[in-house]
């Protein structure tokens, strides 16, 4: 093992294209952020200017959603084009349980990726955070699925300390100087990965480059530098927490929110950066979140910060608030500023519509369309007939929206499940479940649920498999 001291450089594989040719694309994406955690989505406590001004100089999107309802499901449709009814990982599982830090479910050899298509089309490619889609012991290496350059964590649970013993670069384990995996310690994942990116542009300043940014924040534990917890600690009503599963802290409160703002200082050190590079303006920059906040748990309060706004559900849920999501996107001459739509999407829109910015080709056999035409204000957007999820914890759930309906099945693994119906148009907070009422609308969404649900063997759904067999 090496140890960190400073972060040394990196070189990635030239590219074939220029900076001219095609548009730089940086994508990042906040870990158990919530729809409402952030100040342009209504948040009252928690500042965050640099994404604010994202939104203000970009387009916000108000109906935009996670791939599914916990973190590498949700990756695994972002990397692949596919809805959780086509997608090889539907749910959070290690690959070995036995081994420390081995990861989870890896992407299979021959998956095509978004990395790989851009790849093809001369761009660099690098990702700085969690993976959670395998790792250098198996098809899921980031390395295999189209990533120049990976930094950070490979298994999510390895993820949950933000001040490691070590972090990985590409296959190697590398020792993190002052840190023995405890709750605090010298060096903090999030500038780390901070500076990585901020090198990497630096290198690759001629481009163009896809810059895959996964922070780790907020995701528990909650740990941040003191420097940060000093911004917001006494501003709050506190409870210690002292449990096990995740380091305790004395201000949870003080903490999640001074680690919301930590990143946001990173999101606006790496835009002044685009900027002094004069790269600004060919840089396509992307915000968003793997799914919605957790709530009441290990430390965390979603309630008080109405981080899922006014939505219902959290994390693992397929309500709206386990998976509706901040996505904000920016690109100075493209997209005009200070714009807003309610564009139904979801994560396996952004392989597509990616590959469009950068003129690679698009496959076929994806579930994915491009929202180019909304964020260049162009006519002819494609919308989908309709958006599904499946999860195969939490119970087992279902999920399909078609314009303003929205159903639900869950507890799925206990036997047959009553769908619910809602009217996002005039209850997005799903608090009325009008499936007795609207039963011609409840019958064509159940329909919808069965034809795009395909039989995993690795994650079955098990009640809705059973009945398929017989």
């Amino acid at each position: 093992m090496r140890t960190i001291l400073l972060l040394a450089g990196v070189v990635f594989a030239a590219g074939t294209a220029s900076a001219a040719d095609r548009p730089n694309i940086v994508f990042i994406l906040a870990d158990d952020l919530g729809f409402g955690d952030l100040g342009c989505y209504g948040q009252k406590h928690i500042r965050t200017p640099n994404i604010d001004k994202l939104a203000a100089e970009g387009m916000r999107f108000t109906q935009a959603y996670a791939g599914n309802a916990v973190c590498a499901p949700s990756r695994c449709c972002l990397m692949t084009g596919k809805h959780p009814g086509h997608a090889h990982v539907r749910d959070n599982r290690q690959w070995k349980p036995d081994v420390q830090w081995s990861g989870q479910i890896p992407l299979p050899e021959g998956t095509v990726t978004l990395p790989k298509l851009l790849k093809a089309k001369g761009y660099a490619t690098g990702a700085m955070g969690k993976w959670g889609l395998g790792s250098p012991e198996n098809s899921g290496d980031p390395a295999k699925q189209g990533i120049d350059h990976f930094f950070g964590y490979y298994c999510q649970a390895h993820a949950h300390n933000h001040y490691p013993r070590y972090v990985w670069r590409n296959g190697a384990q590398i020792l993190v100087d002052g840190n023995d995996g405890s709750a605090t310690g010298k060096q903090y994942t999030q500038d780390l990965f901070e500076a990585e990116a901020l090198r990497i542009v630096r290198e690759h300043k001629d481009g163009p480059f896809f810059l895959y940014l996964p922070f780790t924040v907020p995701h528990l534990a909650l740990q941040v530098p003191d420097d940060s917890l000093a911004e917001y600690k006494g501003k709050f009503e506190e409870t210690p927490y002292r449990g096990k599963q995740y380091q305790p802290h004395d201000t949870p409160r003080a903490a999640y929110a001074a680690m919301i703002t930590r990143m946001d200082r990173s999101v606006g050190r790496l835009m002044d950066l685009l900027k002094e590079l004069k790269l600004d303006e060919n840089t396509l920059v992307i915000f968003s979140s793997d799914n919605g906040a957790i709530g009441g748990f290990a430390g965390t309060d979603n309630q008080f910060f109405k981080s899922n706004g006014d939505l219902r559900g959290m994390k693992g849920s397929l309500y709206e608030g386990g998976i509706r999501t901040p996505l904000i996107a920016r690109w100075p001459g493209r997209i005009k500023p200070g714009t807003m739509t309610d564009l139904p999407t979801a994560f396996w829109d952004v392989l597509p519509t990616l590959c469009e910015v950068a003129g690679a080709e698009v496959p076929t056999d994806i579930d994915g369309l491009s929202f180019l035409p909304t964020l260049l204000g162009k006519k002819g957007q494609k919308r989908h007939e309709h958006l599904y999820w499946e999860f195969p914890s939490y119970g087992g759930q279902q999920a399909v929206r078609a314009g303003k309906w929205k159903a639900v099945r869950q507890n799925l693994a206990k036997g047959p499940s009553g769908t619910e119906l809602y009217d996002l148009g005039t209850d997005p907070a799903e608090s009325r479940n009008l499936a007795a009422s609207e039963p011609d609308v409840v019958k064509r969404l159940e329909a919808a649920m069965r034809a795009e649900h395909t039989p995993s063997a690795l994650f079955p759904l098990q009640s809705v498999d059973l009945r398929a067999k017989k």
